[in-house]
């Protein structure tokens, strides 16, 4: 390292994951009780410090895989937090990433190795410094790409209902959709398909399968990945 610089003062540089899972209806996210001080104990998010050698992607990825074990997760930056007094421990500013896993897909086994549960988005409880303001700023985020970007299906099995697919929407949105204009509005969406195949797990009768096609999204111009 050289010694340029030495003149101001040094901040320490984090990153912190929002882990959005969708389960039983309702979406969630990853949290765990903080192992170090400061604030040991307290419900956090889970993060970590980016190495010298690392760019910010590459510390959101490597801390994820940490995490979950998982790689190649859809993941997208939040923001910086900043403020001065943000952490009692040091001058920390951190970049918030958000990433959305199949919870399916999350052996439980690695989850309960690392301390950390699944909680309903609308149950968190206080959390460590600014980490409530990091939730809700990914959920904004959310909200805002699911009506421009499919990022939902990251959160669905590869074959879905579409009574799956209307739950995932209302639980990001928080919000009741009208079933009707819902199926209307998915319809239009090439990228989603109706298969053949029915799920009987619900009723007799049974509930068709959709999937999500990767190679028409990806030719609609009016999306982007």
């Amino acid at each position: 390292m050289t010694q340029f610089y030495s003149e101001h003062s040094k901040v320490w540089l984090s990153v912190d994951c929002i882990i959005f899972g969708f389960d039983e209806g309702k979406l969630k996210i990853l949290i765990g009780r903080r192992k170090m001080d400061p604030g040991r104990g307290e419900w956090s998010l889970y993060g970590g410090f980016v190495a010298n050698d690392e760019s910010l992607d590459e510390a959101a990825a490597r801390t994820l895989y940490e995490l979950t074990g998982l790689r190649n997760l859809f993941m997208r930056q939040v923001g910086a937090f900043g403020n001065v007094d943000r952490d009692p421990g040091e001058r920390v500013v951190s970049i918030a990433y958000y990433a959305l896993i199949n919870v399916k897909d999350y052996d439980d086994e690695h989850r309960k190795a690392h301390g950390v549960e699944w909680m309903d988005v609308n149950e968190i409880p206080k959390l460590y410094s600014d980490h409530n303001a990091m939730v809700k700023q990914a959920i904004k985020l959310m909200r805002q790409k699911l009506h421009t970007e499919p990022v939902g299906f990251r959160l669905l099995p590869t074959l879905f209902t579409f009574s799956q697919l209307q739950k995932l929407y209302e639980a990001v949105n928080g919000e009741e959709l009208d079933k009707r204009n819902f199926r209307k509005r998915v319809k239009e969406m090439d990228f989603i398909e109706k298969t053949e195949l029915i799920d009987k797990t619900g009723s007799k009768r049974g509930a068709y399968l959709y999937r999500f096609n990767y190679r028409a999204y990806k030719e609609d111009p009016s999306f982007k990945l």
